[in-house]
This record gives structure tokens, C-alpha cells and sequence, in this order.
């Protein structure tokens, strides 16, 4: 698992030493690799404004993120956990994650740099919106299937039967009908040696198994319609399972199944092409509202006029507390007391305070596999 930061420290004479050396350093010691995150110039307004886009952006990163996530959640639930399938559709514009975020150019057709943020907060609420729609339509079609699916892989008690019954093993007429009996492999020869005799309108030698597995099997037996009810009792006194069982209605099941098959199979691929596009369209707008995060807190720390470098830092887990103390070392100038400062900073919500501007992208979603 890597690290990935976003930060900005002013153009001047001496934070400009100090990004070369911090360059230099990296380059030294491969404690992370570095680039250039590109930003544009974007509308600045009064300085209250930017305190309140500050706090406002916070809450739509938290937002968006979590919509990406469960996006992300989705997609392996319908892939079966297939990671090799999940990271051909989790793209942003075409390309792996990690190449996106490296690459980054600010889409002005897309993303206006004075696009109001109430806008970009409705997108994220309709995506999610859709989101649980889509994924409840496809969940319930998926749910009924396994429904009837885990009837056919049930017990004998309780299994379909349309697979193992035929219409003709069924004796249906005026007077006589069939009934399926589950018998243990330990009784068989009770069953044998009983069956007829359990009422009095039993067909002599009708009984014929149908079915067996480890348990037992089950058994068909003719008998006249008026004997069932005597015939159910003492089949159970005897504990021989007598199965409910309508061959229309079973061929209906199955003709059910078939029909949520299909339905399951054009839904997949519906719901896979949305989850693959919104993704798409969640993690550009994530990606961007990051880079925004980082023009608002650059002007509030920095001031104006607008003049700022931003990088982008990808370190490991083991190398990351070096670089914080790298980067520390170098840019300690811009505000001494960093290091003493712990608290409710805007837009940070309790973060770590650094003497430079500082965000990190969550890179669970970079390395989804």
C-alpha cells in the first residue's frame, strides 16, 4: 500500500530551494517519486467566501469518496470479488487510476473553473441516488434467482423435483394419483415390506424410486385420492416423508428461473456498464475537487497574489515517516509553530496541521485489487 500526497508550497525564493532539494533528496534516497500536479487559475473571491468553500469542499470530498467506495463495493459484489474484471472497469477517463491522478489536467469543458459547488453537489447526490436504485433492482432479480436456485439444491424434503420427475412417473386421473415419499436409506426395507399396507386402497407393487442421494431417496407410490389423508398419517407414523409436490407448478418454477436468468443477464450488463461509466465520472470529479481543495487552502495559507507549486507525493508505508520529516525540515519556514498546532483548522476537520499545504488521497481505491 502506498502513500499519495497532494501539496503546495509558495513560489518564492526560498520554497523554491526548498522543492529543488526536496527533488534532489527523493531522487537520492527513492524515499517516494514526485511530479507536477497541474492546477488552474480558478476565480478567488473575498477571503470569507474561500473560509466557507473551505468547509463546504471538506464535506463533499467525505461525500464523494464514500459514494466512490460504495461504487467500487458494488461492482465487486456483481463480479463475484473477480479483482482481474473489477480493475478493467473501475477506469477514470480510459485509463488505470494511479495514471489518471499522475497525469492530471483540469477538464475545462467539464468542470467550468468557476463552477458553483452546489452543483457538483447535486451530481454526487443523483449519482448516489441512482446508485441505490440500480443496485436494488439488480439485487432483487439476483435474490429470487438464488431463491429457486437453492430449491433445486435443497434437501429431499424440500429440493424441486423437475429435474428428477417426468410427467409420466405421475398417475393423475378420476380416482388415483401419485405421491412422492422420502424414505432413508435405513428404512428402505421398511418401505419395501410396508408401503401397501399403510391404506387400504394402496396400487400393489406401484412404489418405484425416482431419486437418491446420501440421505435417501424418494419414491413414488399410486393410490386412490380418497386414501391420502389416511395414507399421510400412517406414512408418518412410520417416518416416511410424504412430499407435497405439482408438477405445473414446478415447470412454472422452472420457467421462472429461466426467465430471472435472462433478466439477471441483461441487468448485469446494464448495471455493469453504469457502475463502470459513474465510476468513471465520480473519481474525475473526486480528483478535481482535490485539486480545488488545494487552490482554496493555498490562497487562505499563502495569500494573494496566487502563486503557488503543487506536487504530487507517492511514498510506501515504510518510507512515508522519513519524508514528513524531509518535508518538515524543508518547509518548517512557512510557519514555525506547524509542529505545536493540533487543532480545528478549516476544511481540515481535526487533520494533522504541516507547515505546507497538505492532502492525501485515499489510495484503496488506486489498488483496488
Amino acid at each position: 500500500m502506498s502513500d499519495l500526497w497532494l501539496i503546495s508550497v509558495p513560489v518564492d525564493n526560498t520554497s523554491s530551494t526548498s522543492v529543488e532539494k526536496l527533488k534532489h533528496t527523493i531522487a537520492k534516497t527513492n524515499l517516494a517519486t514526485c511530479c507536477k500536479f497541474s492546477i488552474p487559475d480558478l476565480k478567488v473571491g473575498i477571503l470569507d467566501s474561500l473560509l466557507s468553500v473551505s468547509d463546504d469542499l471538506s464535506k463533499i470530498d467525505t461525500q464523494i469518496e464514500s459514494v466512490i467506495k460504495k461504487t467500487c463495493q458494488c461492482m465487486k459484489e456483481v463480479m463475484e470479488q473477480a479483482s482481474d474484471k473489477v480493475l478493467e472497469n473501475t477506469l477514470a477517463n480510459g485509463v488505470d487510476l494511479m495514471s489518471y491522478v499522475t497525469t492530471f489536467q483540469w477538464d475545462k469543458a467539464k468542470y467550468s473553473t468557476a463552477l458553483p459547488l452546489s452543483i457538483l453537489a447535486d451530481i454526487i447526490n443523483k449519482v448516489e441516488t441512482e446508485l441505490k436504485s440500480q443496485a436494488a433492482g439488480y439485487n432483487s432479480v439476483k435474490m429470487n434467482l438464488q431463491s429457486l436456485e437453492h430449491k433445486l439444491e435443497g434437501n429431499l424434503q424440500t429440493r424441486s423435483m423437475i429435474d428428477v420427475v417426468k410427467k409420466e412417473d405421475l398417475v393423475v386421473s378420476e380416482y388415483l394419483t401419485t405421491l412422492l415419499v422420502v424414505v432413508t436409506r435405513a428404512n428402505y426395507l421398511q418401505w419395501e415390506g410396508t408401503y401397501e399396507s399403510l391404506s387400504e386402497f394402496v396400487v400393489p407393487r406401484s412404489s418405484r424410486k425416482l431419486y437418491e442421494d446420501e440421505e435417501g431417496g424418494v419414491f413414488a407410490v399410486t393410490l386412490f385420492k380418497r386414501s391420502v389423508l389416511d395414507f399421510k398419517a400412517k406414512a408418518q407414523e412410520r417416518k416416511f416423508t410424504v412430499r407435497e409436490y405439482s408438477f405445473d407448478v414446478e415447470q412454472q418454477m422452472q420457467q421462472e428461473m429461466k426467465r430471472l436468468d435472462v433478466n439477471k443477464k441483461e441487468q448485469y450488463g446494464v448495471f455493469v456498464r453504469w457502475l463502470k461509466m459513474h465510476f468513471s465520472e465520480m473519481f474525475i470529479a473526486w480528483i478535481h475537487l482535490k485539486a480545488l481543495r488545494v487552490f482554496v487552502e493555498s490562497v487562505l495559507r499563502y495569500g494573494l497574489p496566487v502563486n503557488y507549486q503543487a506536487l504530487l507525493l507517492q511514498t510506501n508505508k515504510k518510507g512515508s515517516k522519513r519524508l514528513r520529516k524531509e518535508l518538515s525540515l524543508l518547509f518548517t519556514h512557512l510557519d514555525p509553530t506547524a509542529t505545536l498546532v493540533n487543532c480545528d483548522i478549516p476544511g481540515l476537520y481535526q487533520q494533522e496541521y504541516f507547515p505546507y499545504v497538505c492532502f492525501q488521497i485515499n489510495t484503496n481505491m488506486l489498488e483496488i485489487s
